[in-house]
């Protein structure tokens, strides 16, 4: 079956939303990387070990496969990534159900490295292959994209709980491994570039972004933009990563139920998906300076009121914070399209998701001796303080046309 566009119009107009279509579907089983505080409890429970680093390891190997697949997806193609995504994260699910007691470390190696690896290689193909697809409305495109990533934590965070309980952790890793597989290399099939000088019906670009240079990776890493922009998107997220795996141990605390807190983390999910969906819409209609001012001001506010926060409001501000972190994912892939061009858009793309990874890592880490003595004051006001020189980064970028 031939999917590229060949030469009718309303064909390519139909393709890329098949592309789109399937794009989605392996975005929605790549997004199993935010379940981790889901599997937590369990895992740690049925390893008798503290398996909490877990998360902070794939997020790092996530961007490291982020960067790794966008260069390949570049000089390859789109497909044979995605197959190799496809493999790896879930290869790194269904090992992990051979973990033992005996060896348990190595949920980090399988869930952690393999898995959050291939999870980058999935997650940087199918967003930068939508850029090409959706040049006319890149946010829009990126947009659907990354919200069903979003979405994810929605449908199987349920799911899992269910399956966790009824039989047990390797049986779940194994059942969700092998899913993911057959459905993410059926789906890859459909994962192509669009031809060249592809543009939509009726579509005619402004001369500025004809002309638009195509920056390679080597000479967007001597702009002073891909600073601003990389490190903006690094302290909008703090928040988010130190809240992320503290969401159902904290919502206890914080007075709601086993199934409230259960309730809390789907709705994160919702509201991430959200998030994703409604910044990215909102960017093409008044910019992306003004969609991440927005997301900013959110998140600087929520995690204000989540230091004395408790019950729903408690629930209400990280569904606030999850929905700053989703537009920051789903604005950033545009950003990056726009200010640096779309022929080199998986590995430039990748780069700047360092700035994601580097957050993942270090603000865990810095918050983690608060948490230990249960102080989230300070964690908490040192993420506001971020949203505040985020938004000064923010400000001093250059509109596209300018870099």
């Amino acid at each position: 079956m031939e999917i590229e566009a060949k030469s009718a119009e309303n064909q390519k107009v139909l393709n890329r939303y098949l592309v789109l279509a399937f794009g989605m579907i392996i975005q929605l089983c790549a997004g199993v990387i935010y379940m981790w505080s889901v599997f937590r409890k369990p895992v740690s429970d049925y390893l008798s070990w503290d398996a909490s680093l877990t998360s902070s390891i794939m997020l790092a190997t996530f961007v490291l496969g982020i960067i790794v697949g966008g260069r390949f997806q570049d000089k390859f193609g789109p497909r044979p990534v995605t197959v190799a995504g496809s493999v790896l994260i879930s290869l790194g699910i269904i090992l992990s159900s051979l973990v033992t007691i005996d060896n348990p470390y190595l949920i980090y190696l399988t869930y952690g490295v393999i898995g959050g690896f291939g999870d980058g290689v999935l997650y940087t193909t199918t967003v930068s292959v939508v850029q090409k697809w959706f040049v006319d409305k890149r946010g829009f495109g990126s947009g659907f994209m990354v919200a069903a990533f979003g979405f994810s934590l929605v449908i199987f965070s349920p799911i899992a709980n269910a399956m966790l309980k009824g039989i047990g952790v390797p049986n779940t890793f194994l059942a969700l491994g092998l899913a993911f597989l057959a459905i993410c290399l059926v789906s890859s099939i459909f994962i192509v570039n669009p031809p060249e000088g592809f543009m939509p019906k009726g579509y005619v670009p402004a001369k500025a972004n004809v002309t638009k240079k195509q920056f390679t990776t080597k000479e967007m890493l001597k702009t002073k933009q891909f600073y601003l922009i990389t490190l903006s998107l690094a302290l909008i997220l703090p928040a988010y990563f130190i809240l992320n795996p503290l969401f159902l141990s904290l919502g206890t605390q914080r007075g709601l139920s086993e199934s409230m807190a259960l309730l809390g983390v789907m709705i994160t999910g919702i509201a991430s998906a959200s998030g994703r969906l409604i910044t990215s819409w909102l960017s093409d209609l008044i910019g992306r300076k003004g969609a991440v001012y927005m997301i900013n001001l959110i998140t600087f506010v929520s995690i204000l009121i989540m230091i004395f926060a408790k019950g729903v409001l408690f629930i209400v501000c990280i569904a606030a914070i999850a929905f700053g972190f989703g537009g920051a994912a789903g604005v950033y892939p545009a950003i990056t399209a726009d200010n640096f061009g779309t022929k080199h858009i998986g590995l430039n793309y990748g780069c700047v998701m360092i700035g994601f990874g580097t957050s993942a890592i270090v603000f865990p880490l810095i918050s983690s001796y608060f948490i230990k003595n249960s102080e989230y004051v300070w964690p908490f006001l040192l993420s506001a303080l971020c949203c505040l020189v985020a938004m000064i980064l923010v400000y001093l970028q250059k509109k596209p046309s300018e870099v």
